[in-house]
């Protein structure tokens, strides 16, 4: 006797499981249009619903920008890597891509990434955001000073000090030491008229309009020697402000465009260092010098990634930045502080009053820069080699323009190399054959 087969017990399996799916499925809909009601959109900027449902939303939406922010990096890591492996030196050439940056809302997207790191986040989600930053953009978390959980935000964490002993200051007194955690891009002597640096191969830009003036150029021409004493630099000096300064002298002066009568004891040199994500963010002082005259241009918010270097013409000088120009015992120093993508906050721990990327009522970008003189007791601000002096919120590039002694072969010389990494408080050149 032959039995027919039965299928009953395989179909009722298989029709729970495509119920057990559509149940799933209402009940996540369900929840889609409960948040997309207008009594839940309303909540979100007020009412603590909102704000419980907020939370989760930009914890979520942080992962995210750190998941596609490193991806992103592996690749351009990878793309620079093989170029340098064959010995190929990237040069100038603008693509599309960069003409299409200038369309977009750089300065607002910066300042939603601003506002969306400065969300407080839960307690229990912050070592593990740390942790995959620190693992995306290889951060050192034993270096940080405080508890993962003791920073409320991915903002306080970018900006986090470090243990102390973890940066120790070159204590040698003929050196210039390296203001930030970062990578030595490029650095030289400025020979030429002009004082051209070069952004990449095919492409430089002047230092005047990097800086925003000339100074550097008037006080090579006044053969500052002696440490200084005609450029009056003094340990805690009073400098006179109010008479005509050397920063305010006019780019349409013969001898100004004309730096080639310069004196040949000092020479004018330059460094220009990255930050990347993952790097200390915060800035020091790479000398002992008097910080007198402070500017900020507002301008674009390209980012500065190696790619951007090599597509995007002007990059420091059209990006926003700060400004800082003062003296140190040999001449002329400046510190310039570029602002980027997503770091469009630059902070200066003694001048509060700076507010960057803000706003702006007009489309052009071509502003007049905001110009302050520290007038402390008729001083200028006095820094000593490796005290904190800003910071940035995410990572950038800082370029550093300053005089130093070449009067014989063994004098201020670079101690490093392009490429090579670098930590804040190390050499960056040295000096010997000089009485200080």
């Amino acid at each position: 006797m032959r039995f027919k087969p039965s299928y009953w017990v395989p179909l009722i399996t298989h029709t729970a499981r495509i119920n057990n799916f559509l149940k799933q499925r209402l009940s996540f809909t369900s929840f889609l249009r409960k948040i997309q009601t207008p009594e839940a959109r309303s909540s979100v900027n007020g009412g603590s619903a909102g704000r419980n449902f907020y939370l989760p939303g930009a914890t979520v939406a942080t992962i995210v920008m750190l998941g596609a922010l490193h991806v992103r990096r592996l690749y351009d890591d990878n793309k620079i890597e093989e170029i340098r492996e064959k010995g190929i030196e990237m040069e100038f050439q603008s693509d599309v891509k960069a003409s299409c940056m200038r369309m977009l809302p750089l300065r607002s997207i910066s300042r939603f990434w601003g506002f969306l790191t400065s969300v407080e986040l839960p307690v229990w989600v912050r070592p593990y955001a740390y942790k995959a930053w620190a693992r995306a953009f290889h951060s050192n978390l034993q270096e940080v000073a405080l508890p993962l959980e003791e920073y409320a935000s991915l903002r306080e964490f970018f900006v986090r000090t470090l243990k102390d002993g973890s940066r120790p200051i070159d204590s040698d007194p003929r050196c210039l030491v390296s203001p930030v955690d970062g990578t030595i891009l490029r650095f030289g002597e400025l020979k030429e008229a002009g004082g051209m640096i070069e952004q990449v191969k095919g492409f430089s830009y002047s230092v005047p309009s990097l800086l925003g003036g000339t100074s550097f150029m008037s006080m090579t021409e006044t053969g500052a020697d002696d440490h200084g004493k005609k450029i009056g630099w003094k340990e805690n000096s009073d400098i006179d402000v109010t008479k005509k300064s050397w920063w305010r002298v006019s780019l349409a002066s013969p001898s100004v465009r004309n730096p080639a009568p310069a004196c040949p004891m000092k020479g004018l040199f330059y460094c220009v260092i990255y930050l990347r994500p993952g790097d200390y963010h915060r800035i020091h002082s790479p000398t002992d010098w008097n910080v007198i005259l402070r500017r900020h241009f507002s301008g674009r918010l390209f980012t500065v990634n190696e790619r951007a270097t090599r597509t995007i013409r002007n990059l420091y000088v059209e990006n926003e930045r700060v400004v800082l120009e003062g003296q140190w015992k040999e001449g002329f120093m400046a510190m310039a502080a570029i602002g980027a993508t997503n770091i469009g906050s630059i902070e200066l721990f003694f001048d509060p009053t700076l507010r960057t990327n803000k706003p702006q009522k007009k489309m052009l970008h071509i502003e007049p820069p905001e110009e302050k003189v520290y007038k402390h007791d008729s001083t200028g601000i006095w820094l000593k080699k490796g005290d904190e002096l800003g910071a940035f919120n995410m990572g950038s590039t800082v370029v550093l323009v300053f005089q130093a002694p070449t009067s014989s072969p063994s004098d201020f010389r670079f101690c490093v190399k392009r490429g090579e990494r670098i930590r804040m408080g190390e050499a960056l050149g040295r000096w010997w054959n000089h009485n200080s």
